[in-house]
């Protein structure tokens, strides 16, 4: 067998195979017996007609067909044992130039090739925000705001009230073709706030709050306003309007104080006010820390893939866009949405969502090959104790959301052998996060012994270590090929 090798730019190779003609001669006899086993022959059992009269009976491109698919099922574990190759999935028969001597041709994706470059010298400041009491002040007083409870007044607004108005805008002067009318009697309500500052989005222009302060039941008044050219109201940049406001209704708003019955009336779980502002303050340092971890994250593997060569077959792409919209649909069927509704609201159909998904598939694709190589490379595990720890708390979290009946259906052994090769997955990328870190902050550095003040030790046998387990990346779907093209499924000998 002689075997030719051609690496293509797309991380695939193209092996083009001659074998010896007795090969194929032989492939078509057992064909044509197996052939005849199915397809009754005339005057013979089944199985037992000589070669010629099955060729007759049969027809050479039949039984050549079917010897040409026995062949290759035959060669192809060979033919990758021979190249040397490391197949990252099925490869597939692209043609057959010739029969005499028999010549094929086949493709194959090989495994992902991550060159890193040097990680080690990745170095970004770690400067986290602390949670002030501004932070803390702003959650309890959206806590107070839905406990506010709300007064009729027949007092003149003050900052604080909340009032309900009728709104009616129109254009000064309005330009040829447009609408002089741009709301008319809406009725909306507006909450005066008790701080001057003003914002450049509150609607319908920045600062009008404020002006209904004094404002008495059904008091009417027109201001008159022109919208910068630098507002946050594009449509309107430039335009000046008349502004009516009709007071309907003033009410007090009457806010709980902040003490133990409100922290009570928060949760049940909280005896005092304490309680409460120590567990808010624990839930913005995690929210703070789990964002600004998400940003570092992003900084560190933005200078890796700089640094870092990576090859993979246009197949491994495909699988992590197939990957990304089946995680789309998941999202879309706890919305009560199905993937033909999204696509006929977003009028687009499944090439254009592949398209449109294939950039996203692909920068974590690049992400996570990356994570596995510095894994790789710096022989990062995860614990057999530690991934006990927490499939056992995975399963009891999920035990205790469903019902006996429910978690017997759905925790089958296949289910949990799966949940924990994905617990495993997490915590080796998390393992490796945790790495990068100590890098990019220089932590290593400090913790790296001096070699000038290291005492002098015997040398001992180094401990052998285990490579690092990660999950195989999946092999694509077998989908045949027209014409010459046949898949040819990756079963090299072990």
């Amino acid at each position: 067998m002689n075997i030719e090798q051609q690496t293509l730019e797309d991380h695939q190779v193209k092996l083009t195979v001659e074998i010896e003609t007795s090969q194929l001669e032989d492939a078509k006899h057992r064909a044509a017996r197996k052939i005849s086993k199915k397809k009754k022959i005339p005057g013979f059992r089944p199985g037992k007609a000589p070669y010629p009269i099955i060729l007759r009976t049969i027809g050479e491109e039949a039984i050549l067909e079917q010897a040409l698919d026995m062949l290759v099922d035959d060669i192809y574990p060979k033919v990758i044992e021979e190249a040397q190759i490391k197949p990252y999935g099925p490869g597939s028969l692209e043609n057959m130039p010739k029969l005499d001597p028999p010549t094929f041709e086949f493709i194959v994706p090989l495994e992902p090739a991550v060159n890193l470059g040097d990680y080690k010298k990745i170095r970004i400041p770690y400067k986290i925000k602390r949670v002030t009491k501004k932070d803390i002040n702003k959650v309890l007083d959206d806590l107070r705001e839905r406990q506010v409870l709300l007064e009729p007044s027949d007092q003149p607004a003050i900052e604080g009230d909340q009032v309900y108005i009728k709104l009616s805008i129109k254009r000064t002067n309005p330009a040829e073709g447009e609408i002089p009318s741009l709301v008319n009697d809406r009725r909306m309500p507006v909450v005066i706030p008790i701080s001057q500052k003003v914002s450049k989005s509150e609607w319908p222009f920045p600062g009008f709050a404020q002006k209904l302060v004094g404002f008495t039941k059904d008091e009417q008044k027109v201001f008159s306003y022109t919208y910068p050219k630098n507002s946050d109201f594009k449509e309107l940049r430039g335009k000046e309007t008349e502004v009516d406001v009709t007071i309907e209704e003033i009410k007090k708003r009457i806010l709980p104080e902040l003490n133990d019955d409100f922290a009570q009336a928060v949760g049940e779980q909280y005896e005092s006010l304490k309680s409460l502002i120590a567990d808010i303050r624990n839930n913005l340092e995690k929210q703070t820390k789990e964002e600004y971890d998400n940003n570092y994250n992003d900084k560190i593997i933005k200078e890796l893939l700089e640094d870092t060569e990576i090859k993979y077959p246009p197949q491994m792409l495909e699988r992590e866009v197939d990957l990304y919209i089946h995680q789309l649909e998941d999202r879309l069927a706890q919305q009560k949405l199905d993937m033909n509704t999204y696509l006929k609201m977003r009028k687009m159909d499944e090439a254009a969502l592949r398209e449109e998904t294939k950039p996203l598939a692909e920068e974590r694709l690049k992400r996570t090959l990356v994570l596995l190589e510095v894994a790789k490379a710096e022989n990062i595990q995860v614990e057999n104790s530690e991934l006990e720890s927490e499939s056992m708390r995975t399963l009891n979290e999920l035990g205790r959301m469903m019902s006996p009946d429910k978690a017997k259906k759905t925790l089958t052994n296949e289910f949990v052998r799966g949940m924990i090769g994905n617990i495993r997955a997490d915590l080796l990328v998390q393992h490796t996060w945790d790495y990068l870190h100590s890098v990019a902050k220089g932590e290593l550095e400090e913790t790296a012994p001096k070699e000038a003040s290291a005492p002098e030790e015997e040398p001992t046998p180094e401990k052998e270590t285990e490579e690092v387990e990660t999950a195989p990346v999946e092999q694509a779907e077998n989908t045949k090929k027209k014409s010459t093209t046949k898949k040819v499924e990756n079963n090299e000998p072990k």
